[in-house]
Order: structure tokens, then sequence, then C-alpha cells
């Protein structure tokens, strides 16, 4: 990916193929829009599963996610600018990193922390390509392995991952106290 970002053409139903995305690495004056497309995506998982209640400086508390975020050599985030008379506007984002795993091979690990694209750019390949150009920067970082954390009630993202090879690994289980 160029410095600027790649630039993708989307293909939707029927053939139709509107005007290109973008997706480029996020900066600083992304933070703000970044930050209220994963407060949404926390509230859809809020929907799954209500032992994933939003809080209410979620938003507060994304900024600075994504403030560090920026920050870390071992981070990815990425951003999708929106077509047509959305162009230049963030529709979409992932946030990932490597990590190192301590007793398993491959030593390192790309994990997807987040993906989330606005509703109208769902089903138009924008969220693969976005998973594509994730998974290349991680391995880029030095990732030997990618995996993707979310709510196991998520079944768009039981779905969205499956169908690109991902199978499960680990569980986490909770119990409300």
């Amino acid at each position: 990916m160029s410095e600027s970002g790649i630039e993708a053409e989307t293909h939707g139903a029927h053939g139709r193929s509107p005007e290109g995305f973008r997706i480029r690495p996020a900066g600083e004056k992304d933070v703000r829009a970044m930050a209220q497309l994963l407060v949404r995506l926390k509230r859809l998982n809020e929907e799954f599963d209500p032992l994933l209640k939003v809080r209410e400086d979620a938003e507060e508390q994304a900024v600075r996610l994504f403030t560090q975020g920026l920050e870390e050599p071992s981070s990815v985030i990425l951003v999708v600018e929106g077509h047509g008379t959305e162009r230049g506007k963030i529709v979409g984002v992932s946030r990932a990193l490597v990590r190192e795993r301590l007793f398993y091979q491959p030593k390192t690990e790309g994990v997807i922390l987040d993906i989330y694209l606005l509703p109208a750019y769902r089903r138009l390949h924008v969220g693969e390509q976005l998973l594509k150009e994730t998974v290349r920067l991680l391995k880029e970082k030095g990732a030997g392995i990618v995996t993707a954390e979310f709510p196991s009630q998520n079944q768009i993202a039981v779905r969205f991952y499956a169908k690109r090879g991902f199978r499960p690994v680990v569980a986490t289980h909770a119990k409300e106290l």
C-alpha cells in the first residue's frame, strides 16, 4: 500500500460498481470518527450479548485507545473513506496489533481486535479488502499467524471470518457476578 492508501473498486449487487473507496493508515485527524465507529461496533455487540453493556464514557475511551494506538509501533489502524457523496468520510475502521505468543509457534501473532463498516458498505467487498490490507500489514510487522477477537455471539463476525478461512482456536467464557 502506498503511503496515501489504496484505491479499490467495489462491486455491488447486479454488477453495479460504485465509485472507488479508499483504505489508508489512520491519522490523528481520524481519531474522533474512528471512535464513533468503534462505539457503534460495541453497541452492536451489546445487542448480541447483554454482558457487553457499553459504558457511558465509551467514546472517550475509544478516543484514548486510538490516540495511544497511533503511537504504538506494533499497532495497525486503518480507515476506509467512502465513495460518491461520502468521499473522504470515514466509513470503516480496523484495529489490530502484533503481539508475542509466549508458548506457541509461530512466536508472533497479529490480532485483529476490531473491524467495522457502516452498513451501507457491507456486502460490497469493502470489508474483505480492509481485512486483506490489515493482514498484509500485520505480516509486514512480523506476524506469523493472524487471529481475530470478537464476541462469540456476533454471528455477523463469525460468518465473515469463517468465510475467509478463520476458525475458532480459544474461547472465553463469562459469568456475571
